[in-house]
């Protein structure tokens, strides 16, 4: 069996604060969260234990994740030499933006999709940080791996993921993941 790791992380800081988006790698990142197929368990990393995530991402078969090419990947770069982007790796959000011209977010595919909107947003998890409520992020990270996991495995099956565009509407796209 295949080993999927789904993947996301929260970070300390935002683009302002380090000084713009060309600096993701400065941001720190609070909390990391992967589930595994391999052990169908899912993994809350602290900033202490970013080696293990790190190595958990190597061995897997395949990384799936959403903006974790541009973001999740620059801001372990903050933690090692290794290139991220070299691990085999699907990136939902490139990959749907690839065939649409244009950007989704995982809540407009979620909300299309299960009719679940995400509980919360990456400048709350940096407000949560400063204030130390880590579970807080830990919980909601976990809940956006839950929901990538949710919609890749649907696209798998279904070939195709719903969203909403900015009017509203309800629209499908197909995918080959």
């Amino acid at each position: 069996m295949k080993n999927i790791v789904y993947f996301d992380l929260e970070t300390k800081k935002s683009a302002d604060e380090v000084g713009g988006w060309d600096k993701i790698s400065q941001m720190g990142m609070s909390v990391g969260v992967t589930y595994s197929t391999g052990s169908g368990e899912y993994q809350i990393f602290g900033e202490r234990q970013v080696d293990d995530l790190i190595r958990q991402l190597q061995r897997a078969d395949l990384v799936v994740g959403f903006n974790n090419l541009r973001f999740d990947y620059e801001v372990l770069h903050g933690y090692t030499a290794l290139d991220m982007r070299q691990l085999p790796t699907l990136d939902l959000l490139v990959d749907l933006q690839n065939k649409l011209q244009h950007r989704l977010s995982l809540d407009a595919i979620a909300t299309a999709t299960f009719g679940i909107e995400k509980t919360a947003e990456g400048m709350q998890a940096i407000q949560w940080y400063r204030e130390g409520r880590l579970l807080e992020i830990a919980e909601y990270c976990c809940y956006d791996v839950k929901i990538t996991r949710l919609v890749h495995e649907y696209g798998v099956r279904q070939r195709q993921v719903h969203y909403r565009n900015r009017f509203g509407k309800k629209l499908s796209v197909a995918v080959s993941w």
